[in-house]
């Protein structure tokens, strides 16, 4: 019976309580609202903008090296050829003078047998030199009777100029001057009609 009791006073309560009005206060969750620091944004904007600016200047940076080595290759290349075009230059300068001496020796005459055939192996080593220049790209400059240049002759010695003889050629020729491919290594040494 005290249980009967029990239940039925169980009941009685539960009737009571749905008399009552009951406030009760219903929290319903946010949709994934996120509260987001400004600060905190901006700073990751400022790295990102820092990153990306780093990066242009890596690219530059890259760029230009690139086109140092290639205008280092560039200027290798056209020093290597350089050197290769006038590589005979210094053979050229150290033969000239005994050119010279042996265009002197052609000039004694010689008088009996043995000074001809000594004159004669003289002219053959002359032009031997003169073929060996030659060949190697040396040539003369400064004949008689060219027009004077002084890119390519130097005039010490002037002139009077007549009919036969026109102002600013070349008179005499006191000593030749060569050339090595463009470049000249000795220029020579002239009077000139003026």
């Amino acid at each position: 019976m005290a249980e009967e009791k029990q239940t039925e006073n169980q009941e009685n309560e539960a009737t009571h309580l749905n008399d009552e009005e009951v406030d009760v206060e219903v929290i319903e969750p946010e949709d994934d609202v996120v509260e987001v620091d400004e600060t905190a944004t901006e700073s990751v904007a400022d790295e990102i903008a820092d990153l990306k600016q780093q990066l242009s200047d890596a690219d530059d940076k890259f760029l230009r090296a690139q086109a140092e080595m290639q205008n280092m290759q560039t200027r290798l290349a056209k020093e290597q050829a350089q050197a290769l075009k006038y590589a005979n230059q210094k053979l050229g300068l150290a033969v000239l003078p005994a050119l010279d001496n042996l265009e002197r020796a052609l000039q004694v005459e010689a008088d009996d047998d043995a000074s001809e055939q000594l004159k004669k192996g003289v002219e053959m080593v002359f032009g031997t030199l003169k073929q060996a220049l030659s060949d190697n790209g040396i040539k003369e400059v400064g004949q008689v009777g060219e027009t004077f240049d002084p890119n390519y002759a130097q005039a010490i010695q002037s002139v009077p100029a007549d009919d036969e003889h026109p102002a600013d050629t070349i008179a005499s020729v006191m000593q030749k001057g060569y050339m090595l491919e463009d470049r000249v290594i000795r220029p020579a040494m002239v009077a000139v009609y003026n």
